[in-house]
């Protein structure tokens, strides 16, 4: 009798850890997912704003569910380019966009954002991932709830530098241009003469149709082409020199990155390094074929001349050591880091 009991007490237990396990299994699976909501800076036809959704749909497919990622264009929640105001404020839980529009916030940025002088993509996306460039932006948005990780950035090619109406063969012909242009190399541009005015890229089509502007930089040939910059600009001036490379990237809210489960954390980093390694890929293949497009459909594409070339550089060297002298410790640490891996990278080179 007494182990008759006791057999029965054994399959009692471990009818009831078997049911909490089933218990356990059922919650789980009906558990209410976590949902993100996340934008882009860019219109829809945007390589940026399409890599973008391709990001949150994939986490949200790789999640099984857990994570859901809604995707907006930008412009739609907050207006376009403050989309880090809206992750700060936990409106938006992500966002994907260029540091160099966040200059009210860190001045700094302009030397991680298509920095004239500062380092190619490849170079660029190393330094963030390897060289500490993920941790140096971290410390210098740390007043903020804004977080990024290693794998968050995409260099990008270097961008288009000019879409003109106007030819542009001597540093003379800068002065007085009216130039749509953003961050370090804006302010370049304006030290050269230019007359510099800011306004977002899906508004630059129009901006140059009424005359608002007469030339613009924006991104790449291949995003270019696909915004039809082509029908708006006679001149393509292609040069490396204003930005070597053209970086967006991913930025998430400090308080809902804490909440996920370290599985989803990695997953979402996992994700997202995959996306933006992509997105560089692609843009530098079609942003050679984007040549030919343009040259096929009349647009005069020309390399700018050593001598602009030579007197951007030169002013940016003025400017970056003004800056330095009197920006905050994180600045110069910043500078610095990429100064020292630019060399380190151009002597192994």
């Amino acid at each position: 009798m007494r182990n008759r009991m006791k057999k029965c007490c054994v399959l009692l237990v471990a009818a009831m850890a078997v049911a909490g396990v089933i218990i356990s299994g059922v919650s789980s699976v009906c558990a209410a997912p976590i949902v993100w909501k996340s934008s882009g800076h860019g219109p829809a036809t945007d390589p940026s704003q399409i890599y973008h959704d391709k990001a949150c749909e994939a986490i949200t497919k790789a999640s099984g569910g857990r994570l859901v990622v809604k995707a907006f264009v930008g412009g739609s929640v907050v207006p376009a380019t403050k989309e880090l105001d809206a992750v700060a404020d936990n409106v938006l839980q992500m966002a994907y966009t260029c540091p160099m529009y966040n200059l009210d916030k860190w001045k700094a940025a302009g030397l991680i954002s298509s920095r004239p002088g500062g380092l190619p993509g490849e170079a660029l996306r190393t330094w963030f991932n390897f060289g500490g460039g993920a941790d140096l932006m971290n410390k210098m948005m740390e007043k903020y709830d804004i977080m990024t990780f290693p794998g968050a950035l995409s260099p990008l090619p270097e961008e288009v530098f000019l879409h003109s109406k106007k030819k542009v063969m001597k540093p003379e012909d800068m002065k007085g241009l009216k130039i749509r242009s953003a961050g370090d190399g804006g302010e370049i541009m304006s030290r050269m003469g230019a007359s510099v005015v800011f306004m977002p890229g899906g508004e630059l089509y129009e901006g140059m149709q009424r005359g608002t502007i007469d030339a613009f930089e924006y991104s790449t040939l291949a995003s270019n082409w696909d915004m039809h910059f082509n029908e708006i600009a006679k001149y393509v001036i292609i040069s490396a020199s204003r930005a070597p490379s053209d970086p967006q990237c991913f930025f998430v809210n400090k308080k809902a990155w804490a909440k996920l489960p370290d599985d989803l954390k990695q997953l979402v980093q996992d994700v997202i390094d995959k996306w933006t390694q992509a997105e560089h890929e692609y843009l530098t293949y079609k942003s050679i074929e984007a040549v030919k497009k343009f040259t096929d459909y009349g647009c005069d594409v020309y390399k700018l001349p050593k001598e602009v070339e030579n007197a951007l550089s030169a002013e940016a060297v003025k400017f970056y050591e003004e800056k330095a002298a009197k920006e905050s410790p994180v600045y110069v640490e910043i500078l610095k880091s990429m100064n020292s891996f630019r060399d380190a990278y151009a002597a192994a080179k």
